[in-house]
């Protein structure tokens, strides 16, 4: 794991309010990515049995929300430097982290429509501040046959109110975001951070394997995305939690972890038509 205490903070605002994301890379060895990608594919296979455990987002796609005790790595991610300086730098020093998933599209899986991940808060749209980032992890090398990330930089202060959920600009706007879509291919122990707000899709994977990649959602005080999720916590398990993380967390302690029932819909992934 790299291990630097200090990050430009002008190089993270730059990144975050000028292209909507950013990357560190190498944050994690190989071998720390492995094992991730092995609890993330055994948590799909629970989740996938109970209703409502795994949310399609779209044809051989889905999201699964997990407690943060189930991924052995959440400590080693909430605590890298990188992340730290960024939520920071960011959101403030009361940062809270208010989400952990992962993403999976498997062989299969279709061009998602562009979108964000839900609709822009006033704090962006009127007031041109970002309270809330999405860390993405992949679990995997990534190929082009794997179906690339693409984000079209700078749009995450697009007013598209009054389209569909104020989230999927219409089919006419679409040529904007092709024109700046950037494709992203990380491989194993990068990390990235950026506005659920870029306008984003993913596309179709043509390979013979799944691409699982772990979601950290993070908000400023002024956020509102927890109430979207419901991120459980053992008491032997938040008592055994460093400081540095346990008072950025939110939470709910729970005396057995119960299945996580999925909120976040996003409907619009799921009309391929659209």
């Amino acid at each position: 794991m790299r291990t630097e205490t200090s990050f430009d903070v002008a190089s993270i605002m730059g990144g975050l309010y000028g292209d909507g994301i950013i990357a560190l890379k190498g944050a994690f060895t190989p071998d720390w990515a492995d094992v991730l990608r092995e609890e993330i594919m055994a948590l799909f296979e629970e989740a996938r049995k109970i209703e409502g455990g795994a949310l399609p987002r779209g044809p051989e796609r889905w999201y699964v929300e997990v407690q943060p005790e189930r991924i052995s790595g959440f400590v080693d991610i909430a605590t890298h430097p990188w992340f730290v300086s960024v939520c920071e730098a960011l959101l403030g020093p009361e940062y809270k982290i208010v989400e952990i998933g992962f993403d999976i599209p498997f062989p299969g899986a279709q061009d998602q429509p562009w979108h964000r991940d839900f609709p822009s808060p006033p704090e962006t749209l009127e007031g041109r501040r970002l309270n809330s980032l999405a860390f993405n992890l992949t679990a995997i090398d990534s190929r082009p046959e794997h179906g690339a990330f693409e984000i079209a930089p700078g749009t995450q202060w697009d007013d598209i109110r009054g389209c569909k959920n104020d989230m999927f600009p219409p089919r006419e706007l679409w040529d904007r975001y092709i024109e700046r879509a950037v494709p992203k291919l990380p491989q194993r122990g990068d990390i990235s951070a950026r506005s659920a707000l870029t306008i984003h899709r993913g596309t179709a994977n043509r390979s013979d394997e799944p691409r699982p990649v772990l979601v950290v959602g993070v908000d400023a005080p002024d956020g509102i995305n927890a109430k979207h999720h419901d991120l459980q916590v053992t008491r032997a398990y938040l008592d055994s939690l460093p400081a540095q993380v346990r008072d950025h967390l939110t939470y709910r302690v729970a005396d057995e972890l119960e299945p996580v029932i999925q909120h976040h819909v996003i409907e619009g992934l799921l009309e391929p038509d659209y």
